[in-house]
């Protein structure tokens, strides 16, 4: 079996991802409150079921805010080569996914205002099938590996 591969992305992904859900989390929060007035103002939502959302509502918070950034952030890696690019991620389902530089057909990076702010961005390969992202790498990280990449699926391409 194949060794894993061993480069990880940036260590502020963690940071952004903790950012993202805390802002996903204003939405449950948005409901509970919405919860809590109509038990108190309307008395049409029972008690119980204001504490199971609240509860629900805080659990979700701790989970997708603090846990899970960081487990996602110990599963990604990646590992570019001459022929191929490796890119392993997941939680509890680890996917292991290589992807030939013959099939390349262009490369992107991706930079939205939570990835701007810690100076990351997210490096995008396309194929005819699919595409592969490697999420918050370094700008000038993500800029090389694109030239790289690029690079390299030019002279499998020339190859062939």
């Amino acid at each position: 079996m194949r060794e894993q591969p061993n480069v990880r992305i940036a260590k502020d992904a963690i940071k952004a991802w903790q950012l993202t859900a805390h802002l996903f989390a204003i939405i449950s929060f948005i409901i509970t409150i919405a919860a809590i007035v109509l038990y108190f103002y309307v008395d049409f939502v029972p008690g119980w079921l204001v504490l199971a959302i609240a509860g629900v509502t805080i659990v979700e918070w701790v989970v997708t805010a603090f846990i899970i950034p960081k487990l996602r952030w110990r599963r990604w890696r990646y590992q570019i080569y001459d022929q191929e690019i490796y890119i392993q991620h997941g939680i509890l389902i680890v996917t292991r996914t290589l992807v030939p530089m013959i099939r390349v057909q262009h490369v992107d990076t991706q930079q939205g205002p939570i990835l701007k702010k810690y100076g990351l961005a997210t490096l995008e390969i396309s194929t005819a099938a699919t595409t592969h992202q490697i999420p918050a790498l370094l700008e000038e990280e993500a800029s090389e590996l694109r030239d790289q990449i690029s690079e390299l699926a030019r002279v499998e391409q020339d190859d062939v």
